[in-house]
């Protein structure tokens, strides 16, 4: 008995061992092909995603990132608008994506950072569910106003909505957006009133602007300047920290309202778990870009301020950014009601 129980115990050890060393042997092989496959990224169609429509100042800064991506690694771009619920519809699709590098992000202060702090429901978590790649541009949004509209100037502005309570309403590309929050901290801090009317993306929001039908709404100098020049929009004041280098004539609202700041930004992002060494080719791509002086100057040219960062410089500003406007919107006392 005691023979046979050893015999037993020993090709236990033996097909326990057997299957270790198969294993380890498998794993040994598939590694050289994973490697290899991250090393031959990317070798089909990369699809990006944009969380706002097209016409957008997002739509501007995904194909201009789309053709440098291109450029660098032999393979197109796809990009794929998928607007709606304050830009975290896009965001949660590529949160579910496969994490192989085929579906990318453009991040956006909207689904990183507005939605989430302002207790949206949404179906990811901004830092746990994603990989950045890396930051491509500040967003500085601009209160702009219908060109028919009286005030000039945001001076002008805050009395003319002060002498009229809750007369003037203002549009955002969404409720929880940057545009959004950015109004109802400007009512905050200066005691007017306006009526928030949300739209699913800037595009639409833009076209009622012009109409007249829309009073103000905060938005990114890309998409109003061409209507700023033929006197059809007015821009009132930047929500930048300092002057823009595109429009240094144009005064920041915090000039008038001081420690006002309503700055988005865009960036890439992955799924994640996708691969490392395919987070770093493209982190290096978008860098190198960002770096070239016709590429700087095609985004000035258009109202943002180019940046770059790391990986981690990225999700680091995510985190500091949650941590701001949570206890902005906190401190202003801004709540989702009913609209």
């Amino acid at each position: 008995m005691m023979l046979e129980s050893t015999v037993t115990g020993f090709k236990k050890n033996i097909a326990q061992y057997v299957c270790v060393i198969v294993l380890a042997s498998i794993f040994a092989l598939i590694a050289p092909i994973d490697a290899a496959a991250q090393a031959s990224y990317p070798t089909k169609p990369i699809r990006l995603i944009v969380p706002y429509p097209p016409g957008a100042g997002t739509d501007f800064t995904a194909r201009a990132l789309g053709e440098r991506i291109t450029e660098a690694l032999g393979q197109p771009v796809v990009i794929d608008s998928r607007p709606g619920a304050a830009a975290t519809l896009g965001h949660g699709l590529v949160a579910k994506a496969p994490p192989d590098g085929y579906t990318l992000l453009l991040a956006t202060t909207g689904g990183m950072v507005s939605a989430p702090a302002l207790g949206l429901k949404i179906t990811y978590d901004p830092v746990k569910d994603f990989a950045p790649i890396g930051l491509a541009t500040f967003v500085p949004y601009s209160l702009v106003a219908f060109g028919g509209l009286p005030p000039n100037n945001m001076r002008e502005f805050i009395v003319h909505a002060k002498a009229a309570p809750g007369k003037l309403n203002f549009g955002s590309s969404g409720t929880g957006t940057p545009n959004h929050l950015g109004g109802e901290l400007l009512m905050k801090m200066t005691g007017i009133t306006m009526l928030h009317v949300p739209y699913k993306g800037g595009g639409p929001m833009l076209t009622d602007l012009i109409a007249g039908q829309m009073h103000a709404g905060f938005l990114s100098l890309v998409q109003v300047m061409p209507h700023v020049s033929t006197g059809r929009l007015k821009v009132m004041g930047v929500g930048y920290t300092r002057r823009l280098k595109s429009a240094p004539d144009i005064p920041t609202i915090a000039e008038t309202v001081p420690g006002f700041n309503n700055t988005g930004w865009w960036g890439l992002a992955a799924p994640l778990g996708t691969p490392l060494p395919i987070i770093q080719k493209l982190n290096a791509v978008m860098n190198k870009a960002l770096a070239t002086p016709a590429f700087i100057q095609y985004f000035v040219s258009n109202g943002l301020e180019p940046a770059s960062s790391t990986p981690e410089g990225l999700r680091e500003l995510i985190v500091s950014e949650l941590q701001l406007w949570r206890k902005v919107i906190k401190d202003a006392n801004i709540r989702l009601d009913a609209q």
